[in-house]
């Protein structure tokens, strides 16, 4: 993902909430601290596909936002 980011391509890690933290630190230590993260509610494992399927929706105005803002 790094590479990518590094190469101009729009790029983000979609990840819950306990792991802000940790996708903070490693988007710093691939050098890309400007790497948005898309957060989601937690967990994501152990759910229904309806639920997934809300963490989808979450997600996805967020990654629309990041593709507009790329296009300016």
């Amino acid at each position: 993902m790094s590479e990518l980011r590094k190469r101009g391509l729009v790029t983000a890690v979609i990840c819950s909430d306990p792991f802000l933290k940790l996708g903070k630190t490693q988007a710093k230590v691939f050098g890309v601290p400007d790497l948005p993260l898309v957060m989601i509610p937690h967990p994501l494992g152990g759910l229904s596909l309806e639920q997934v399927e809300g963490r989808a929706h979450v997600a996805i105005p967020q990654v629309v936002e990041l593709i507009k803002e790329h296009a300016k």
